[in-house]
């Protein structure tokens, strides 16, 4: 972890979401001075991102700048993923804690260190076991090779409900057909045959 000089001013927005300042970073490397040793560290390594095509833009930017080549390593992009997982909701990092019970009182600004550590958390509990009403996800599938991002494919598994969960659920189903009295769209579909 480093910080580095920007070489020029820094957005007051962005100052406010980060907290520093060209004062605090002006004795820091420049970018063209660490970045060798960023690809060599980089080098072969697969990469876990939160929404991948904004930072990958900025640090592929700032190495054509320098002259030097923009990052082609595989590239997991966790935004892509959870949106995949999680659909409709949101998925920002402090939702994604939120979602996975990930401690992040502490981040009260964003900080590429702290977001770093929780972004890990984050990603083990997306990839550890089903969190949420749907079967396995192979996230592993969900790997997006190409770091200016593409398409990502998933696949879920099916598992069919056993007899036992069948009959629980159109107990369940009753009970909230005769609460909404006979409005229980879900047992309309089942009587219709339009679902499983």
């Amino acid at each position: 972890h480093r910080y580095l000089n920007p070489e020029r001013e820094i957005d007051e927005g962005a100052a406010a979401v980060h907290g520093l300042t060209l004062d605090r970073l002006l004795d820091e490397a420049k970018f063209a001075e660490i970045a060798p040793a960023l690809l060599e560290f980089l080098d072969g390594a697969e990469l876990i991102i939160h929404n991948a095509p904004f930072d990958l833009g900025f640090l592929n930017s700032e190495l054509e700048r320098i002259g030097l080549p923009a990052l082609n390593n595989p590239v997991i992009d966790t935004l892509k993923v959870a949106k995949e997982l999680h659909p409709g909701k949101k998925n920002n990092l402090n939702a994604l804690c939120d979602r996975y019970q990930i401690n992040n009182s502490h981040r009260t600004l964003h900080g590429a260190l702290l977001d770093t550590e929780l972004l890990a958390e984050v990603y083990l509990g997306m990839t550890r076991g089903q969190e949420s009403l749907l079967a396995e996800i192979d996230v592993a599938q969900a790997v997006d090779h190409d770091p200016q991002g593409g398409r990502i494919e998933l696949t879920v598994r099916v598992q069919e409900a056993g007899a036992d969960e069948l009959a629980q659920h159109e107990e369940q189903l009753n009970e909230i057909d005769k609460a909404s009295k006979g409005a229980c769209v879900w047992k309309q579909l089942l009587l219709n045959g339009l679902a499983r």
